[in-house]
């Protein structure tokens, strides 16, 4: 026998042990003995005849990674088993500080014999800010629960640092260039841009764009702002969203310049200077830099279960794990121009003429393809998976996500907070190859997720890097089940279910959202709802949910552009009834055949809010 598979068993034996059902137990504690490790000894054992399926118990700890854990289908029937303080990180900590003025400084090691690049930064489990231009704030204000008052406008924010952004002036498209204030670049070397790579992050009705900005020319009293490609062309020339200019200016899309170290003025910010590998951070009141906690984020993806559509991973359950520090590098690296939901856009361009479509659809007056964002731990190839009882904080981008080829599984009982993208994310939304605008319905019906089940999660601080995300987001689905579930602090829509602006037949249908509680959404982003619907969806039921609670941002470019429950275009065979909201604030844009609408508003049974009353004044965020 090879000396390295002697090797292996021979540590099996040692950590391994038989539980009363029969699964053989392996304990793992962090260190030299890791989760890969335990994973390939458990696939020896059964190739060695070993009967049962494996269960890795992790002891408390953090489980800090180089690379992604992956499961694979030779780990079917497999439990990964945590607890209190099992923490599987993509961290890495930043020590060694040191004073220089009101700064510190540390030197950021190398990670994987490369340069460590980030964008997020903790200090003390805080999530810091990159700086920026306008000011820190105190963080996130969460409000009380709101049964005693669920007034429109009772979730306005007390302290919104974003009510300082600036406006834009004007847009000329065809030269790539955006015109803002000169008092918005007071803080900026204007004659050195390049090497201080600041950023444009903007705000355009439902997303928000992050821009690398190449150029800053002062032009009078305004100054023209260029953008390195590929963003600038994309951005420039696709219609939807798109920066906003109105008459008078009032409402122009707000922005705000962040990434550069002229910018950090404030405690609580930091920058990353990439050239010369160097942490400033300029510590808050309470924080001392000798002993603190400094966490960086390095992986973008920190478990990955992937199997294929003849073979995918089964029966496997994670239960009790914490998921934290993951990164996102796309902006940094490409910029970032979604379309929507935190799909970026790869092409996308205005047509003209419009082109008439089939069965009542819009004239489309765009075309583009999108990609999709990372995620913490992703879902491909699998039956039977799922997520119990587990906790995703301080991730960058999405949490889970659950993509192509699932069947069943499900996400319960877990807690999401300080979630940069979507909390949870389901279904595919297209191949990078398939239009946007065009019904999605694969031959290999496989592909499509389904019977999916999102039940009793709480969602609390989602979407806190890229607004345009959700707490929920669900695009070409069959037979999934989003219930029970509490979402809040999310700077979008609460729960996003379909894809597709058309009314066209596709591989959606049979799905339900049911007994959710949505409440203090789109505190950054409008054209919103607590529930918003795309595409046709055959037999699918929102029914019994509680929404209540929208911020009023003063920076959004239609203040009356908001709603509670919302079927936008295509919105096809789907039923709305039963759901609790303050008021009739609702939206049915261009939708198709088959949506019925019963017993929403203020006068759904009483019974549906009074649920989550009791229910949510025994969980906390």
């Amino acid at each position: 026998m090879d000396r390295r598979v002697m090797s292996l068993l021979f540590v099996f034996l040692l950590s391994a042990t038989i539980s009363a059902s029969g699964h053989f137990v392996i304990d793992v504690s962090p260190g030299e003995f890791t989760i890969e490790k335990a994973l390939q000894e458990a696939r020896l054992r059964r190739i060695h005849g070993e009967e049962g399926a494996p269960e890795l118990r992790l002891r408390p700890g953090t489980y800090r990674l180089s690379q992604p854990v992956i499961l694979r289908p030779e780990d079917n029937g497999t439990r990964i088993v945590g607890g209190e303080g099992v923490v599987i990180s993509g961290g890495v900590r930043i020590e060694g500080w040191r004073r220089e003025g009101r700064l510190w400084v540390a030197d950021v090691p190398l990670w994987n014999g490369r340069p460590l690049e980030f964008r997020q930064l903790w200090v003390n489990g805080r999530k810091a800010v990159r700086a920026r231009d306008v000011p820190v704030g105190a963080g996130l204000q969460r409000p009380e629960r709101p049964w005693a008052d669920v007034s429109e406008g009772n979730a306005t924010p007390t302290d919104d640092p974003f009510e300082k952004m600036h406006r834009i002036l004007s847009v000329d498209k065809a030269k790539e260039t955006i015109y803002i204030p000169l008092a918005a670049v007071a803080g900026l070397p204007l004659s050195n841009i390049p090497s201080s790579l600041p950023e444009m992050v903007l705000h355009e009705m439902w997303c928000t764009a992050n821009l690398r900005i190449k150029d800053i020319r002062r032009e009078g009293d305004s100054v023209a702002v260029t953008f390195h490609n590929p963003e600038s062309h994309i951005h420039f020339m696709h219609p939807w969203p798109s920066p906003m200019v109105t008459p008078g200016g009032e409402h122009n899309s707000a922005f705000y310049l962040t990434g550069s170290k002229h910018l950090l003025d404030e405690p609580g910010e930091w920058h990353l200077d990439r050239r010369q590998q160097r942490l400033y951070y300029m510590p808050r009141a309470d924080e001392d830099m000798r002993t603190a906690h400094v966490e960086a984020p390095a992986l973008e993806t920190l478990l990955r279960v992937e199997g294929t559509p003849d073979a995918p991973v089964t029966d496997v359950i994670v239960e009790g794990v914490t998921f934290s520090h993951s990164t996102w590098l796309r902006p940094s690296l490409q910029g970032h121009a979604p379309l929507q939901a935190g799909m970026y856009m790869i092409e996308a361009y205005k047509i003209r003429p419009q082109i008439s479509r089939p069965n009542g659809d819009h004239k489309l007056d765009n075309q583009g393809w999108v990609g999709r964002p990372a995620a913490a731990v992703e879902v491909n190839g699998a039956m039977g998976v799922s997520f119990s009882r587990c906790t995703f904080e301080h991730c960058a981008a999405t949490a889970i996500d659950y993509h192509l080829y699932v069947d069943g599984g499900s996400v319960d009982r877990c807690v999401f907070r300080d979630i940069g993208g979507t909390a949870i994310l389901a279904g595919s939304f297209g191949p990078e190859g398939h239009e946007a605008h065009l019904p999605y319905d694969p031959a290999d019906r496989r592909e499509i997720c389904t019977g999916l089940v999102i039940d009793a999660n709480r969602i609390d601080d989602a979407a806190n890097e890229d607004w345009g995300c959700l707490g929920i987001a669900a695009g070409f689905v069959r037979a999934i089940r989003i219930t029970n579930n509490e979402i809040s602090n999310v700077s979008y829509t609460g729960i996003s279910l379909g894809w597709g602006w058309n009314q066209q037949t596709c591989a959606m249908a049979d799905n339900i959202v049911r007994c959710n509680y949505i409440h203090h959404y789109a505190r950054h982003n409008y054209d919103c709802a607590g529930i918003y619907t795309l595409g046709s969806q055959p037999h699918t039921f929102i029914e019994e949910n509680v929404v209540d609670s929208i911020y009023h941002p003063a920076y959004v470019h239609d203040p009356e552009h908001w709603f509670y429950l919302y079927t936008d275009e295509g919105s096809s065979y789907i039923t709305v009834r039963n759901n609790w909201t303050p008021s009739e604030k609702f939206l049915r844009n261009a939708n198709g055949p088959g949506c019925t609408w019963e017993n929403n508003g203020p006068h759904a049974p009483d019974s549906i809010r009074a649920r989550w009353k009791t229910n949510s004044e025994t969980r906390t965020p």
